[in-house]
Protein backbone atom coordinates (compact mmCIF):
# COMPACT_ATOMS: atom_id res chain seq x y z
CA UNK A 1 0.00 0.00 0.00
CA UNK A 2 1.41 3.39 -1.00
CA UNK A 3 2.48 6.08 1.45
CA UNK A 4 -0.13 8.43 -0.02
CA UNK A 5 -2.98 5.98 0.62
CA UNK A 6 -1.92 5.43 4.24
CA UNK A 7 -1.40 9.16 4.80
CA UNK A 8 -4.79 10.10 3.37
CA UNK A 9 -6.58 7.37 5.30
CA UNK A 10 -5.07 8.45 8.61
CA UNK A 11 -6.05 12.07 7.99
CA UNK A 12 -9.59 11.02 7.11
CA UNK A 13 -9.84 8.93 10.29
CA UNK A 14 -8.77 11.92 12.35
CA UNK A 15 -11.24 14.24 10.65
CA UNK A 16 -14.16 11.85 11.21
CA UNK A 17 -13.41 11.42 14.92
CA UNK A 18 -12.82 15.15 15.51
CA UNK A 19 -16.12 15.96 13.81
CA UNK A 20 -17.96 13.64 16.21
CA UNK A 21 -18.64 10.98 13.61
CA UNK A 22 -18.34 7.23 13.95
CA UNK A 23 -19.94 7.06 17.38
CA UNK A 24 -21.21 3.67 18.41
CA UNK A 25 -24.98 3.15 18.49
CA UNK A 26 -24.67 1.12 21.69
CA UNK A 27 -24.03 2.40 25.19
CA UNK A 28 -20.83 1.34 26.97
CA UNK A 29 -22.90 0.07 29.89
CA UNK A 30 -21.47 2.21 32.67
CA UNK A 31 -24.82 3.83 33.50
CA UNK A 32 -26.06 0.46 34.74
CA UNK A 33 -23.35 0.44 37.43
CA UNK A 34 -24.30 2.54 40.46
CA UNK A 35 -22.26 2.82 43.63
CA UNK A 36 -23.73 2.93 47.12
CA UNK A 37 -22.92 6.42 48.39
CA UNK A 38 -20.85 6.67 51.57
CA UNK A 39 -22.03 9.75 53.44
CA UNK A 40 -19.44 9.46 56.21
CA UNK A 41 -16.06 8.54 54.70
CA UNK A 42 -13.10 8.59 57.07
CA UNK A 43 -10.73 9.73 54.34
CA UNK A 44 -8.73 12.73 53.23
CA UNK A 45 -9.56 13.39 49.57
CA UNK A 46 -6.00 14.55 48.89
CA UNK A 47 -4.45 11.39 50.35
CA UNK A 48 -6.46 8.82 48.39
CA UNK A 49 -3.92 6.64 46.56
CA UNK A 50 -4.70 6.27 42.84
CA UNK A 51 -1.37 4.63 42.01
CA UNK A 52 -1.15 1.31 40.15
CA UNK A 53 1.59 -0.88 38.72
CA UNK A 54 1.39 -1.36 34.96
CA UNK A 55 3.85 -3.31 32.80
CA UNK A 56 6.71 -2.86 35.23
CA UNK A 57 6.21 0.84 35.94
CA UNK A 58 4.25 2.69 38.61
CA UNK A 59 1.50 5.02 37.39
CA UNK A 60 0.33 7.94 39.51
CA UNK A 61 -3.22 7.37 38.25
CA UNK A 62 -4.79 4.38 36.44
CA UNK A 63 -5.10 5.96 32.99
CA UNK A 64 -3.79 4.95 29.59
CA UNK A 65 -3.87 7.37 26.68
CA UNK A 66 -5.15 4.88 24.13
CA UNK A 67 -3.96 4.53 20.56
CA UNK A 68 -4.77 7.36 18.18
CA UNK A 69 -3.14 8.58 15.03
CA UNK A 70 -3.31 10.96 12.09
CA UNK A 71 -1.51 11.98 8.93
CA UNK A 72 2.04 13.35 9.10
CA UNK A 73 0.94 16.99 9.11
CA UNK A 74 -0.71 16.53 12.52
CA UNK A 75 0.56 13.28 14.01
CA UNK A 76 3.93 14.61 15.14
CA UNK A 77 2.36 17.45 17.14
CA UNK A 78 -0.38 15.19 18.55
CA UNK A 79 2.12 12.56 19.70
CA UNK A 80 4.38 15.22 21.23
CA UNK A 81 1.46 16.68 23.19
CA UNK A 82 0.38 13.23 24.41
CA UNK A 83 3.89 12.22 25.46
CA UNK A 84 4.53 15.45 27.37
CA UNK A 85 1.16 15.17 29.10
CA UNK A 86 1.68 11.51 30.01
CA UNK A 87 5.03 12.38 31.58
CA UNK A 88 3.54 15.27 33.55
CA UNK A 89 0.58 13.20 34.75
CA UNK A 90 2.41 9.95 35.45
CA UNK A 91 0.11 7.89 33.22
CA UNK A 92 0.71 5.48 30.32
CA UNK A 93 0.78 6.17 26.58
CA UNK A 94 -0.11 3.89 23.66
CA UNK A 95 0.73 5.12 20.17
CA UNK A 96 -1.31 4.60 17.02
CA UNK A 97 -0.53 1.98 14.41
CA UNK A 98 3.09 2.05 13.26
CA UNK A 99 2.42 0.20 10.02
CA UNK A 100 3.16 3.31 7.97
CA UNK A 101 6.42 3.93 9.80
CA UNK A 102 7.50 0.34 9.23
CA UNK A 103 6.64 0.44 5.53
CA UNK A 104 8.46 3.66 4.84
CA UNK A 105 7.56 6.39 7.32
CA UNK A 106 4.14 7.47 6.08
CA UNK A 107 2.04 9.33 8.55
CA UNK A 108 3.44 7.94 11.78
CA UNK A 109 4.77 11.07 13.45
CA UNK A 110 6.73 8.66 15.66
CA UNK A 111 10.43 8.57 16.47
CA UNK A 112 12.91 8.43 19.35
CA UNK A 113 11.93 11.92 20.53
CA UNK A 114 8.78 10.41 22.01
CA UNK A 115 10.82 8.69 24.72
CA UNK A 116 12.81 11.89 25.26
CA UNK A 117 9.53 13.68 25.98
CA UNK A 118 8.31 10.96 28.33
CA UNK A 119 11.32 9.31 29.98
CA UNK A 120 9.37 7.82 32.88
CA UNK A 121 6.18 6.89 31.05
CA UNK A 122 5.15 3.37 30.00
CA UNK A 123 5.04 3.66 26.19
CA UNK A 124 3.35 1.00 24.09
CA UNK A 125 4.18 0.45 20.41
CA UNK A 126 1.36 -0.69 18.11
CA UNK A 127 0.72 -2.86 15.06
CA UNK A 128 -2.41 -4.45 13.60
CA UNK A 129 -2.95 -8.19 13.99
CA UNK A 130 -3.74 -8.55 10.27
CA UNK A 131 -0.14 -7.61 9.50
CA UNK A 132 1.15 -10.67 11.38
CA UNK A 133 0.45 -12.88 8.35
CA UNK A 134 1.80 -10.28 5.92
CA UNK A 135 5.49 -10.22 6.77
CA UNK A 136 5.40 -8.67 10.24
CA UNK A 137 7.29 -10.80 12.75
CA UNK A 138 9.62 -10.61 15.74
CA UNK A 139 12.27 -8.56 13.94
CA UNK A 140 9.72 -5.97 12.83
CA UNK A 141 8.22 -5.87 16.33
CA UNK A 142 11.61 -5.09 17.80
CA UNK A 143 12.15 -2.37 15.19
CA UNK A 144 8.96 -0.47 15.96
CA UNK A 145 9.57 -0.77 19.70
CA UNK A 146 13.12 0.54 19.34
CA UNK A 147 11.81 3.36 17.15
CA UNK A 148 10.06 4.95 20.14
CA UNK A 149 11.78 3.31 23.10
CA UNK A 150 8.65 1.32 23.92
CA UNK A 151 8.17 -0.86 26.99
CA UNK A 152 5.63 -3.17 25.35
CA UNK A 153 3.89 -3.92 22.06
CA UNK A 154 0.18 -3.59 21.41
CA UNK A 155 -1.30 -5.85 18.76
CA UNK A 156 -4.72 -4.52 17.86
CA UNK A 157 -7.60 -6.67 16.69
CA UNK A 158 -9.85 -4.86 14.21
CA UNK A 159 -11.65 -7.36 11.95
CA UNK A 160 -14.78 -5.18 11.73
CA UNK A 161 -12.78 -2.13 10.69
CA UNK A 162 -10.79 -4.07 8.10
CA UNK A 163 -13.96 -5.62 6.69
CA UNK A 164 -15.60 -2.19 6.37
CA UNK A 165 -12.50 -0.44 5.04
CA UNK A 166 -12.60 -0.24 1.24
CA UNK A 167 -8.91 -1.20 1.05
CA UNK A 168 -8.95 -3.32 4.22
CA UNK A 169 -7.17 -6.60 5.00
CA UNK A 170 -10.04 -9.11 5.04
CA UNK A 171 -8.06 -12.35 5.12
CA UNK A 172 -7.62 -13.22 8.80
CA UNK A 173 -6.78 -16.88 8.26
CA UNK A 174 -3.80 -17.82 10.42
CA UNK A 175 -3.72 -14.57 12.42
CA UNK A 176 -4.29 -16.38 15.73
CA UNK A 177 -1.37 -18.74 15.19
CA UNK A 178 0.85 -15.85 14.09
CA UNK A 179 -0.10 -13.85 17.17
CA UNK A 180 0.71 -16.76 19.47
CA UNK A 181 4.10 -17.21 17.79
CA UNK A 182 4.90 -13.52 18.26
CA UNK A 183 3.86 -13.54 21.92
CA UNK A 184 6.04 -16.54 22.63
CA UNK A 185 9.11 -15.32 20.73
CA UNK A 186 9.18 -11.60 21.49
CA UNK A 187 11.29 -10.69 24.51
CA UNK A 188 8.87 -7.96 25.58
CA UNK A 189 5.31 -7.81 26.91
CA UNK A 190 2.56 -8.08 24.30
CA UNK A 191 -0.76 -6.36 24.96
CA UNK A 192 -3.74 -7.33 22.83
CA UNK A 193 -6.60 -4.88 22.32
CA UNK A 194 -9.75 -4.57 20.29
CA UNK A 195 -10.66 -1.30 18.61
CA UNK A 196 -14.24 -0.74 19.70
CA UNK A 197 -16.17 -4.00 19.36
CA UNK A 198 -14.95 -5.71 22.53
CA UNK A 199 -13.19 -8.92 23.55
CA UNK A 200 -15.32 -11.85 24.71
CA UNK A 201 -14.59 -14.13 27.64
CA UNK A 202 -13.76 -16.99 25.27
CA UNK A 203 -11.28 -14.89 23.28
CA UNK A 204 -9.74 -13.60 26.51
CA UNK A 205 -9.11 -17.18 27.68
CA UNK A 206 -7.49 -17.92 24.33
CA UNK A 207 -5.25 -14.86 24.65
CA UNK A 208 -4.31 -15.75 28.21
CA UNK A 209 -3.27 -19.23 27.06
CA UNK A 210 -1.01 -17.61 24.46
CA UNK A 211 0.78 -15.75 27.25
CA UNK A 212 -0.20 -12.16 26.53
CA UNK A 213 0.82 -9.66 29.22
CA UNK A 214 -2.42 -7.67 29.22
CA UNK A 215 -5.78 -7.37 27.49
CA UNK A 216 -7.50 -4.12 26.54
CA UNK A 217 -11.15 -4.99 25.97
CA UNK A 218 -11.88 -1.78 23.97
CA UNK A 219 -15.60 -2.50 24.01
CA UNK A 220 -18.59 -1.04 22.26
CA UNK A 221 -19.78 2.37 23.37
CA UNK A 222 -17.14 4.75 22.03
CA UNK A 223 -15.74 5.04 18.53
CA UNK A 224 -17.09 2.52 16.03
CA UNK A 225 -14.36 1.96 13.47
CA UNK A 226 -16.72 0.20 11.12
CA UNK A 227 -18.80 3.37 10.97
CA UNK A 228 -15.70 5.54 10.68
CA UNK A 229 -14.67 3.56 7.61
CA UNK A 230 -18.21 3.89 6.29
CA UNK A 231 -18.05 7.66 6.65
CA UNK A 232 -14.85 7.90 4.65
CA UNK A 233 -16.05 5.47 1.97
CA UNK A 234 -17.03 6.91 -1.43
CA UNK A 235 -19.13 4.01 -2.74
CA UNK A 236 -22.78 3.86 -1.53
CA UNK A 237 -22.58 0.10 -1.09
CA UNK A 238 -19.53 0.47 1.17
CA UNK A 239 -21.41 3.02 3.28
CA UNK A 240 -24.49 0.80 3.50
CA UNK A 241 -22.35 -2.20 4.43
CA UNK A 242 -20.75 -0.35 7.35
CA UNK A 243 -24.01 1.21 8.57
CA UNK A 244 -25.48 -2.24 9.28
CA UNK A 245 -22.85 -2.63 12.03
CA UNK A 246 -23.74 0.59 13.89
CA UNK A 247 -24.63 -1.35 17.07
CA UNK A 248 -22.18 -4.25 16.66
CA UNK A 249 -20.05 -5.36 19.57
CA UNK A 250 -19.98 -6.11 23.29
CA UNK A 251 -20.51 -3.12 25.62
CA UNK A 252 -17.37 -2.16 27.52
CA UNK A 253 -18.70 -2.67 31.06
CA UNK A 254 -19.88 -6.17 30.16
CA UNK A 255 -16.54 -7.00 28.52
CA UNK A 256 -14.60 -5.96 31.59
CA UNK A 257 -16.75 -7.99 33.98
CA UNK A 258 -16.83 -11.11 31.83
CA UNK A 259 -13.12 -11.09 31.01
CA UNK A 260 -12.19 -10.52 34.65
CA UNK A 261 -14.39 -13.44 35.67
CA UNK A 262 -12.50 -15.90 33.47
CA UNK A 263 -9.04 -14.29 33.73
CA UNK A 264 -8.77 -13.27 37.39
CA UNK A 265 -5.02 -12.56 37.29
CA UNK A 266 -4.80 -10.89 33.87
CA UNK A 267 -3.74 -7.24 33.63
CA UNK A 268 -6.89 -5.69 32.22
CA UNK A 269 -7.41 -2.34 30.50
CA UNK A 270 -10.96 -1.05 30.25
CA UNK A 271 -11.57 1.25 27.30
CA UNK A 272 -14.39 2.12 24.95
CA UNK A 273 -16.82 4.92 25.72
CA UNK A 274 -15.20 6.04 28.98
CA UNK A 275 -16.57 9.57 29.35
CA UNK A 276 -15.08 10.78 32.63
CA UNK A 277 -13.57 9.84 35.97
CA UNK A 278 -16.83 8.39 37.26
CA UNK A 279 -16.94 5.98 34.31
CA UNK A 280 -13.31 5.19 35.11
CA UNK A 281 -14.27 4.33 38.69
CA UNK A 282 -17.02 2.05 37.38
CA UNK A 283 -14.61 0.37 34.97
CA UNK A 284 -12.21 -0.33 37.85
CA UNK A 285 -15.06 -1.65 39.99
CA UNK A 286 -16.07 -3.94 37.12
CA UNK A 287 -12.56 -5.39 37.04
CA UNK A 288 -10.21 -3.14 35.08
CA UNK A 289 -6.76 -2.31 36.42
CA UNK A 290 -6.19 0.63 34.08
CA UNK A 291 -8.66 2.72 32.08
CA UNK A 292 -8.04 3.83 28.51
CA UNK A 293 -9.32 6.83 26.61
CA UNK A 294 -8.65 7.91 23.02
CA UNK A 295 -11.41 9.75 21.15
CA UNK A 296 -12.39 11.62 24.32
CA UNK A 297 -9.00 13.31 24.55
CA UNK A 298 -8.26 13.67 20.83
CA UNK A 299 -9.46 17.28 20.53
CA UNK A 300 -7.26 18.31 23.47
CA UNK A 301 -4.33 16.48 21.86
CA UNK A 302 -4.61 18.63 18.74
CA UNK A 303 -4.28 21.77 20.88
CA UNK A 304 -1.44 21.38 23.37
CA UNK A 305 0.07 19.20 26.05
CA UNK A 306 -1.49 21.56 28.61
CA UNK A 307 -4.94 20.82 27.20
CA UNK A 308 -4.32 17.09 27.54
CA UNK A 309 -3.10 17.56 31.12
CA UNK A 310 -6.22 19.60 31.94
CA UNK A 311 -8.45 16.89 30.44
CA UNK A 312 -6.94 14.13 32.57
CA UNK A 313 -6.58 16.30 35.67
CA UNK A 314 -10.37 16.61 35.66
CA UNK A 315 -10.85 12.86 35.15
CA UNK A 316 -8.40 12.12 37.97
CA UNK A 317 -10.21 14.56 40.26
CA UNK A 318 -13.53 12.87 39.44
CA UNK A 319 -12.06 9.43 40.09
CA UNK A 320 -10.65 10.59 43.42
CA UNK A 321 -14.06 11.97 44.43
CA UNK A 322 -15.70 8.66 43.48
CA UNK A 323 -13.22 6.96 45.80
CA UNK A 324 -14.04 9.42 48.60
CA UNK A 325 -17.78 8.89 48.19
CA UNK A 326 -17.44 5.10 48.29
CA UNK A 327 -15.06 5.11 51.26
CA UNK A 328 -12.21 3.78 49.12
CA UNK A 329 -8.72 4.77 50.26
CA UNK A 330 -7.13 3.23 47.16
CA UNK A 331 -7.98 1.37 43.97
CA UNK A 332 -7.95 -2.02 45.68
CA UNK A 333 -10.71 -0.77 47.97
CA UNK A 334 -12.60 0.72 45.03
CA UNK A 335 -12.66 -2.70 43.38
CA UNK A 336 -14.65 -3.90 46.40
CA UNK A 337 -16.94 -0.87 46.78
CA UNK A 338 -20.60 -1.66 47.40
CA UNK A 339 -22.95 -1.39 44.44
CA UNK A 340 -26.65 -0.63 44.41
CA UNK A 341 -28.92 -3.58 43.60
Amino acid sequence: MSDDVIRDRKDQHLDVVLSGGGRHARDAGFDAIQFVHEALPDLDHAKIDLGVDFLGRRLKAPFLISSMTGGPSRAEAINAHLAEAAQALGIALAVGSQRGALEGGAGSGLNASLRDRAPDTPILANIGAAQLTRGFGVDQARRIMEMIGADALIVHLNPLQEACQPEGDRDWWGVGAALEALVRKLDAPVVVKETGAGISAATARRLEAMGVAAIDVAGAGGANWGLIEGERATEPTDKAHALAFADWGIPTARCIAEVRAVCPSMVLVGSGGVRDGVDAAKAIRAGADVVGQAAGVLKAATLSSEAVVAHFDLAIRQLRTACLCTGSANLAALKQAQLQD
